[in-house]
């Protein structure tokens, strides 16, 4: 998943960053208390 939304996202055929926490919020919501991913330097820039 992280392959896709980066290589969409560079492509310019989506918006990464709105994917890319769309991607983790639903992990989230769907009950999880952790989320390890490759994501984690791109999520702390923009929170």
């Amino acid at each position: 998943e992280y392959s896709m939304i980066k290589a969409a996202g560079e492509k310019g055929w989506i918006d990464a960053d709105k994917a890319m926490m769309e991607s983790l919020i639903s992990i989230k919501r769907a009950g999880a208390d952790v989320i390890i991913t490759y994501f984690a330097k791109d999520v702390v820039k923009l929170i």
